[in-house]
């Protein structure tokens, strides 16, 4: 029985991980920064550790790990890491994301490709999981949708957001099974909508009425940086959504050649996520899970 430590253990991804591996029968390690505030489920063991300090890896990766789920977020890169899960493990699943609608220079791309260089130079067998925007992102969005009016730019701008479950399912998969090593997996949803589009949706699922107004770019822009913090991430973001106006966010086959079954609709995403609508606002969205 493979033996699997999943760093990330408690994010919107590596949760349905967790618990995918534990329901399959497999040996699940859990890598979090409190163990006695952290509800894992039955027969998960939960290991005390942190990315940022790459030594305290050295326990959760002892004692027979084969395999490792690597989620980085956002934190600085740190090359010990990758020397540490090579060292212990022989096989690795990075959730990378799928940049190829930013510049060669934004941050989100020279980090993506700065973790994925360095899994590259080991000797661990590697996938990586490069996701589209998560659906979940559309959380930010809650506090408006109680108001029965998303503001927001670009309604035109046609995305293919992906359920979290789905992102999971495939990091089981290359976990678990044989054939996937080498591969760089982009996945997405099934369709690409546009930003007013997935607004009805959203009303319509939670049954209230949800009409778009469409906010401008310059208001749009000093509304996300002051909310987020970040002005370079705030105009990577509005690039892509400006450009997906006129070239669809794309869409890939990967789930249903991975998993042999379509990828999840955003409408299923909502229903699953329609208590977090009533509750969940924009201050409590960290809107950059679909780039770490």
């Amino acid at each position: 029985m493979t033996k699997i430590l999943v760093i990330g253990a408690t994010g919107s991804v590596g949760r349905h991980v967790v618990a995918s591996l534990a329901e399959g029968g497999h040996a699940v390690r859990a890598l979090v920064r409190d163990a006695s505030k952290t509800q894992l489920p039955k027969g998960v063991e939960a290991v005390q550790g942190d990315l940022t300090e790459p030594d305290s890896l050295e326990p959760a990766l002892a004692g027979g790990v084969e395999a490792v789920y690597l989620m980085w977020p956002g934190l600085p890169v740190q090359p010990r890491v990758v020397e540490l899960i090579a060292r212990h493990a022989r096989r690795v699943v990075y959730l990378s994301a799928d940049v190829a609608d930013l510049a060669d220079d934004e941050p989100a791309v020279i980090f993506h490709q700065e973790v994925e260089r360095l899994i590259r130079q080991s000797d661990l067998g590697w996938t990586f999981v490069r996701a589209i925007d998560f659906a979940g992102n559309l959380l930010a969005w809650a506090d408006q949708v109680r108001e029965g009016v998303v503001r927001w730019p670009y309604g035109r701008a046609r995305r293919s957001l992906v359920h979290e479950r789905d992102i999971a399912d495939v990091v089981v998969r290359a976990l678990t099974e044989d054939g996937h090593e080498g591969a760089a997996y982009v996945v997405t949803g099934p369709e690409s909508l546009s930003h007013a589009e997935l607004a009805g949706i959203i009303g319509e699922e939670l049954g209230v009425a949800v009409r778009w107004e469409e906010l401008p770019p310059q208001t749009a822009r000093e509304q996300l940086t002051a909310a987020w913090g970040n002005a370079a991430f705030v105009e990577a973001r509005l690039r892509a959504w400006e450009s997906f106006t006129r070239e669809p966010e794309r869409v890939t086959g990967t789930v249903q050649e991975v998993l042999g079954r379509p990828p999840r609709d955003v409408r299923s995403w909502v229903r699953d996520h329609a208590a977090d609508f009533r509750w969940a606002g924009a201050e409590a969205t960290a809107v950059s899970s679909g780039r770490p």
